[in-house]
């Protein structure tokens, strides 16, 4: 075989590189750098070269890199992904060591009001995520990676997982729909994800196969810990089977709407009053709580407008969204704004709570502030409220 595979975008790629690819049927392994940076990390990539393509059986080659700046678990997916387009067959793994496990424990009722999107082809953007203190960074294998990209994102995503310090963002990964996404749930389950985002679902059968598989993954790697859902609702037969498919798994940890594909499946437009979309976000939300799990409100597209993003993230609060996704770092500070508590909020709660511990400490069965009687869901209410402020 002497067709050439290449792997890695075309252009100079800041932290990223490109691999170019020829089998031979003898011969042994030649391998090219060709990098900035060559006299002092020339010889380590050259002995990354050289251990991915032993990991993948592969002996008799011609392997060319050109290097911009790419850390290791880049260049070992790239060389990965472009050993698996010309070998199909290939199956064998090169994963690079776990460099950081991130120790804290994510719920069901984790706080998601940030997540900040990624895409997962480029490593550039993965590095820093973390250190924008989003509560949650999502790795997007669909929208954001185009179809000759597929493979390659997928195993930069995986390396990425066992690699980059999110620094304390809960690990997302938005995989493809269909047998893609299958495969992107074969490379993250086993590798340190948190939560899978599955994209237009229409039908809790979607979701339960999405949930089975990740089951007979995590069965097979040995994984204990749960992998949680956030199924992504995008059309109108998705919104009028909020419920169920909200019902349908009991590792939902939230429903969020994707507003450009639902829009598009409306034939509409996406206007700054949001009157197109009133009734699919509040289908969204009410099938949410009604299952008792989170909502997120759509991304807002226009990362110069912060004054509509401002407007966005507050419509969508008063609608009953916890939160909303990000597609900027710029966006989260914005969004935690629009989501915080005000001052009279946290003093209201505060007191719904201490009469709450009062009356129970009394053995009262009846909760009270002032003349007013409280009910279970307002101290519920209270209670979230507080949470939001990372007091309790």
């Amino acid at each position: 075989m002497n067709e050439l595979f290449i792997s890695g975008q075309e252009g100079k790629l800041k932290s990223d590189c490109r691999i170019f690819y020829t089998s031979h049927e003898e011969g042994g392994r030649k391998i090219e750098v060709q990098s900035k940076v060559d006299v002092f990390y020339g010889k380590s990539i050259y002995e990354l070269a050289e251990k991915t393509l032993a990991e993948l059986a592969i002996d008799n080659c011609h392997l060319k890199i050109e290097d911009f700046g790419a850390l290791p678990y880049v260049i070992q997916a790239r060389i990965e992904a472009v050993i698996k387009t010309a070998h199909p067959e290939v199956k064998l793994e090169s994963l690079p060591d776990i460099k950081h496990i991130c120790n804290d424990k994510f719920s069901k009722d984790s706080r998601r009001i940030t997540r900040l999107y990624v895409p997962g082809n480029q490593p550039k953007l993965m590095v820093n995520a973390g250190l924008y203190k989003p509560d949650g960074v999502i790795l997007d294998l669909e929208d954001a990676v185009a179809p000759d990209e597929k493979l390659s994102a997928r195993l930069i995503v995986r390396n990425a997982l066992r690699t980059i310090n999110f620094y304390g963002a809960e690990k997302m990964v938005r995989i493809n729909q269909g047998v893609l996404g299958f495969e992107d749930l074969e490379a993250v389950v086993p590798n340190n994800v948190n939560l899978i985002l599955v994209p237009k679902v229409e039908t809790p059968e979607q979701l339960v196969s999405v949930n089975n598989k990740i089951k007979e993954i995590s069965a097979k790697c040995g994984r204990t810990e749960p992998v949680y859902l956030m199924p992504i609702i995008e059309s109108a037969r998705g919104v009028l089977n909020a419920l169920r498919i909200a019902e349908c798994c009991d590792t939902v940890a939230a429903l969020a709407i994707g507003l450009e594909d639902y829009t598009a499946d409306l034939g509409t437009q996406i206007s700054r009053d949001g009157a197109e979309s009133l009734f699919a976000r509040s289908m969204v939300v009410n099938a949410a709580k009604a299952a008792g799990i989170g909502a997120s409100d759509s991304v807002f597209s226009d990362v110069g407008d912060d004054d509509g993003l401002l407007f966005s993230a507050k419509e969508a609060r008063k609608l009953g969204f916890d939160g909303k996704g990000c597609i900027h770092p710029g966006q989260i500070r914005i969004v935690e704004q629009a989501f915080a508590p005000s001052q009279e909020e946290i003093e209201r709660a505060q007191k719904i709570v201490q009469a709450f511990e009062d009356a129970k400490a009394k053995g009262l069965g009846v909760i009270s502030l002032g003349s007013k009687m409280i009910d279970p869901p307002v101290v519920k209410k209270a209670i979230a409220v507080i949470k939001a402020t990372g007091k309790i």
